[in-house]
């Protein structure tokens, strides 16, 4: 047993210091940015933020509408797709604004192997961004899996997580990640930290994740955390890459979800971890018997459109860059100070 003695910080423990700007507008902000993948050598060009893929969150309907918006935003679509529907919507909608996600057990492999004998994927219109999720992303057998998608599919983006610390942040772009998922416990409906007593503060993992991934030409998506727009600017501050939204992005119409109405009269939408009970039952048949729930599930007001929430979150973000100077996002990181705060902003994007 040993104890860490440094101080390590989540987004609620700092704010961004301001700083002289000759910005006179937030029209003035780029908020695009192209990014190259070490291994595959794609070239991203838009803003990068990345619907999570979560149940009610990475849907084929949330990528379409981003499709529409003319960003560049993505969406990981959530992995529990049928193979039919997922070639329908790659053979419709195209590959440029999603992931495709997988986790580890042999029926994912399964799935992935017969998209990839698929007409659709040797004319060269499937799968280009693969997300290999998993909650631990500390074990070898992860670790391999990842090598060996690699070897499989030498073209194709990697985006593989989740860590939290920097050498295997390291190890994972070594083994062939092209973009390091980081976040163990942050999310809103994640109750990792509770039930298991492990996890990190997201602030401090992305910095440390960043430079060790920056320091290999590789790139960070920060995770979970973030529960107000400046939490982005945060993210994209401390060096994140990208920045992958679940709950920030969940309850709209967009999430395939029923809406349904309560005694107050109100519309709700649910929402929940996908290591929940809820979750589990619905793709696996129920909890394993060797595992517990590491997920919650919630009720969140129906937010509508979800057009109107993505500018208001780059809203905030074009200010954040103007508040420091920064004329494009791709400068904020270099503009950003932290000043440490005792205070908490509990406020709540969405909510009255």
């Amino acid at each position: 047993m040993r104890i860490e003695e440094s101080v390590k910080l989540d987004f609620k423990d700092v704010l961004i210091r301001p700083k002289r700007s000759t910005l006179s507008s937030r029209k003035e902000v780029d908020l695009r940015r192209q990014l190259v993948c070490k291994w595959s050598g794609f070239v991203f060009d838009g803003v990068p933020v990345i619907a999570a893929n979560m149940d009610g969150v990475g849907t084929m309907a949330m990528a379409q509408r981003f499709a529409g918006m003319g960003d560049g935003l993505s969406a990981a679509l959530h992995k529990h797709y049928p193979l039919e529907d997922l070639l329908s919507f790659y053979e419709e909608q195209g590959n440029e604004h999603v992931w495709y996600s997988i986790g580890v057990s042999e029926k994912d492999e399964e799935k992935l192997e017969a998209f990839l004998e698929s007409k659709l994927q040797k004319d060269g219109r499937g799968i280009d961004k693969i997300c290999i999720d998993v909650a631990n992303g500390y074990s070898e057998p992860f670790v391999e899996f990842v090598k060996k998608i690699r070897g499989r599919l030498p073209d194709v983006t990697i985006m593989a997580g989740n860590v939290v610390t920097g050498e295997m942040a390291e190890q994972l772009i070594l083994n062939g990640a092209d973009v390091v998922k980081v976040g163990i416990g942050p999310g809103s409906v994640c109750t990792t930290r509770r039930m298991t007593g492990v996890g990190y503060p997201q602030l401090s993992a992305i910095i440390e994740c960043a430079d060790a991934a920056h320091g290999l030409k590789g790139l960070v998506c920060a995770d979970g955390g973030c529960t107000v727009p400046g939490d982005l600017a945060k993210a994209f501050g401390a060096g994140a890459d990208f920045v992958m939204l679940g709950g920030m992005l969940a309850g709209h119409d967009q999430s395939e979800f029923d809406v349904f109405e309560e005694d107050d009269g109100r519309q709700y939408v649910s929402f929940y971890g996908m290591s929940s009970a809820v979750a589990m039952e619905k793709h696996t048949g129920g909890v394993a018997e060797y595992r517990a729930s590491e997920g919650k599930s919630v009720k969140i007001p129906y937010r509508g459109d979800v057009a109107d929430t993505v500018r208001g979150i780059l809203g905030g973000l074009r200010s954040a860059c103007t508040y420091v100077g920064a004329i494009s996002l791709k400068e904020l990181s270099k503009r950003t100070t932290f000043i440490r705060v005792s205070q908490q902003l509990n406020v709540v994007f969405g909510d009255d």
